[in-house]
């Protein structure tokens, strides 16, 4: 009797290169959420201020923008959904204007956040006055994050 082949390892072995493969991307994904993209931001870009910022014209485009390129991957309520930043925790809330403004044009492929530097520079500050003029939330500062339990 002939041996047979043995695909079925041949098989498993790929699949458990495409389990750890899609097991570091998850990581890679979850590390934007930390802040650890704040790294990159150049000290030239950190300093910039939003020339819009607390202005209501600003805020309302700035919230239609959102809703059109946003709210698909942080929500409507900007809370972030699945595993996506909540961008009212006080980390994005306190983070300089020019922080997110480098974020927006830059973007963070590694924490799956998309590079908007299509979208024109006034357009983007608006995104920021709106982002920043929704204060932080009273929920968990990361949904990806689990709530600390109260201690009685």
């Amino acid at each position: 009797m002939r041996p047979r082949p043995n695909f079925p390892r041949k098989r498993n072995a790929a699949h458990r290169v495409l389990y750890v493969a899609a097991g570091v991307f998850a990581v890679l994904i979850c590390m934007g959420a930390d802040g650890s993209w704040l790294k990159h931001v150049p000290e030239k870009d950190r300093q910039r201020v939003n020339p819009y910022a607390g202005q209501p014209a600003a805020i309302q485009a700035g919230s239609r923008v959102f809703a059109d390129h946003c709210a698909k991957c942080h929500g409507a309520d900007a809370l972030g959904l699945d595993k996506r930043p909540n961008l009212r925790s006080d980390r994005v809330q306190h983070a300089a204007d020019g922080e997110i403004a480098w974020l927006l044009k830059n973007g963070s492929l590694a924490a799956g956040m998309p590079s908007w530097s299509e979208l024109p520079e006034p357009t983007r500050w608006q995104v920021i006055a709106y982002v920043k003029s929704l204060g932080p939330s009273a929920g968990p500062q990361n949904p990806a994050t689990p709530p600390k339990e109260e201690t009685r």
